[in-house]
């Protein structure tokens, strides 16, 4: 379910990944039955490519990786996690518009 220009974060991954990135991260956690997953994943797309080079946009399927999420203590998803200098600056759980995701983005970079 990854488009252009979002990574796809594992458990293998993350902390290369994300946590040891020079740049803020946004972290969407999802799963393939999730239905506002599917509704929030173009407004994130749209910020991967809005933001490219600023901000490194990945997705976590918590299906396929466990660890990740329990270890950030997600229990609803989606679930958007804003990571700069391999700390959690913010997060949004639930479906939102793009605009709240933006607004937070903003943020994150200024």
């Amino acid at each position: 379910m990854a488009g252009a220009g979002i990574f796809e974060f594992t458990d293998a991954n993350f902390d290369q990944e994300v946590l040891k990135s020079e740049q803020p991260v946004l972290v969407d956690f999802w799963a393939g039955w999730c239905g506002p997953c599917k509704m929030i994943a173009p407004a994130v797309e749209s910020i991967a490519a809005s933001y490219a080079g600023k901000v490194k946009v990945g997705k976590v399927n918590v299906d396929q990786n466990g660890a990740t999420p329990s270890r950030y203590g997600i229990r609803g998803i989606p679930a958007l996690l804003f990571f700069k200098d391999g700390k959690v600056a913010d997060q949004i759980v639930g479906y939102v518009p793009q605009e709240a995701i933006t607004e937070k983005v903003e943020k994150l970079i200024a």
